[in-house]
């Protein structure tokens, strides 16, 4: 299994793909003119405090008033709220919390009135983005991200990943922590720290508290509405959390945004800098590595599944509904029952896919093929589970109810991603939908393959528009003949004029229609 990493440079950001095994598994856009990206941190201001919510609204600069819920102030807020006035106010205000008296904790049953008043000043981070109408959420309890470690202000405790399993290794890590650890600061351990030595983790550590001392620096000249530390870009966070063994590669095709991860991945692993490439190929690198055609398949209503079914993607206001179906071409199993669990396992495999792409969140809800079986509904969700396994985002996954449904619910905290893949009809200038011309000539060679080796047709005629039959005659090992050198069957191409460029139409020895899904 490898991941490859492709930077696109636009003018207003950046488009990063990652790929799994050349398959798109996600897709971001870094746009420089946005800001509240999660993990930023802010100088905010309250604006509001609603008792009945037992939250407050703050000013951090956008639009909207941010949220910010009781539940999120963390209980060191105290202790928060008192060293952000001494920064703000004082001279040379130490980065250093080791001669810095902690507040008690707030109780976990209080109220925000007694914590927060309406013009108080308070460091808030961002831990959801804003979303459709609703500005940023945020939390009291920072945290700075590294590469091994995550650095947790006005906190002592240790935390390690559940997914670093030994006692062995725990116990080590927890030792060399406590031994490297500053006063007053938190340390949570990251999975990718295990086997690490202590050289590794002192440097990472070091690194998070430097950028702690540039923003406390900030905080003294600081007005409210300030961005006090900002996350590293996209690209750089997603390096940052995933970048492993399997890593292949990271293709950018801006020297300025080259040199800019080449720079943080001399600093996070230098031994992975030379997985690092600039691509200087004529087509654009999305194109070179089949990136724009998967974002047209991918990202419509309807979703094609490995082995002939597909996916019917609906999105309301409260939730988004999946609904599996088998299509005609699922039909090599010996039984229905079969039939049902291989599309259902291919489906949940792709929706695992679906869900980490488009960033969908809140509740989904699954309308998998019906089966009988108890053992085949068990194996589904047993599968189910572990495609969602890679998934970086909090999720929880139900067993099949009685209707055959599935639940899963999924974090979310950047706006859920939309990418258009309809056009408009060239025949009725757009007042009907067709889905993206571009993949026609895939459909008519999944067809083509599908008649000529699954239903056996001795003889097979092509109706297709001009510029298709264009397409597949030109030059002298043309795709046609590419298709008779794989099937040994020569497809008679019929060009008709009165044929939309994506209608297409097969027909058997006889002339008559084959009608196709």
């Amino acid at each position: 299994m490898s991941n490859e990493l492709i930077i696109n440079s636009t003018q207003n950001g950046s488009r990063i793909a990652l790929l799994n095994d050349r398959n798109l598994i996600e897709i971001h856009y870094d746009n420089k003119e946005e800001q509240f990206s999660v993990g930023d941190i802010y100088l905010g201001n309250v604006r509001k405090v609603m008792q009945g919510l037992n939250a407050a609204f703050v000013d951090v600069g956008y639009e909207k008033d941010a949220f910010l819920h009781y539940h999120d102030l963390g209980p060191k807020v105290n202790s928060l709220l008192k060293y952000t006035k001494f920064a703000t106010t004082r001279n040379n205000t130490s980065y250093k919390l080791s001669k810095f008296k902690l507040e008690p904790e707030i109780d976990k049953l209080g109220k925000i009135s007694q914590v927060l008043s309406k013009n108080k000043q308070v460091l808030v981070q961002v831990i959801k983005e804003p979303i459709s109408t609703k500005g940023p959420r945020l939390s009291c309890e920072l945290s700075l991200a590294g590469r091994y470690l995550v650095l947790v202000p006005f906190a002592n405790g240790i935390s390690i990943s559940k997914k670093i399993s030994t006692s062995e290794e725990r116990k080590r890590l927890t030792r060399l922590i406590s031994s490297i650890k500053p006063e007053n600061f938190g340390v949570i351990i990251r999975t990718v720290a295990e086997g690490k030595e202590v050289a590794e983790l002192d440097t990472d550590l070091r690194n998070l508290l430097d950028t702690w001392e540039n923003g406390v620096k900030k905080l003294k000249d600081a007005k409210p509405k300030d961005k006090i530390i900002g996350e590293v870009g996209r690209a750089s966070s997603i390096l940052r959390d995933m970048m492993n063994e399997s890593f292949d590669s990271i293709h950018v095709d801006d020297e300025e945004t080259f040199k800019e991860i080449q720079t943080y991945i001399q600093k996070i692993d230098p031994s992975k800098e030379k997985i690092l490439k600039l691509y200087t190929g004529r087509n654009k690198i999305f194109e070179h590595f089949g990136i724009e055609r998967q974002l047209k398949s991918l990202f419509g209503q309807s979703v094609n599944v490995k082995g002939g079914g597909y996916l019917i993607i609906e999105h309301t206001e409260a939730l988004h509904v999946v609904d599996v179906n088998s299509g005609n071409k699922s039909s090599g199993e010996e039984s229905q029952e079969d039939t049902a669990l291989n599309t259902n396992l291919e489906a949940a495999k792709e929706i695992a896919r679906q869900l980490r792409l488009r960033d969908m969140g809140g509740i989904i809800v699954v309308d998998f093929i019906d089966m009988k079986n108890p053992d085949n509904k068990k194996l589904l969700f047993k599968k189910m589970k572990e495609f969602m396994e890679t998934d970086r985002s909090k999720h929880t996954v139900l067993p099949l109810s009685k209707f055959g449904l599935m639940q899963v619910t999924r974090q979310r905290v950047r706006p859920e991603l939309n990418i258009v893949t309809k056009e408009s009809c060239p025949t009725c200038n757009g007042t009907g939908k067709i889905t993206a011309s571009i993949l026609v000539s895939d459909k008519i060679e999944q067809d083509l393959d599908y008649l000529l080796t699954k239903q056996n047709e001795k003889s097979l005629s092509l109706a297709i528009h001009p510029f298709l039959y264009s397409y597949y005659t030109k030059g002298i090992i043309s795709l046609r003949v590419k298709w008779f050198f794989k099937y040994g069957k020569w497809i008679k191409l019929i060009q008709d004029s009165s044929l939309a460029l994506t209608e297409y139409h097969f027909m058997n020895s006889n002339q008559e229609l084959i009608e196709m899904e």
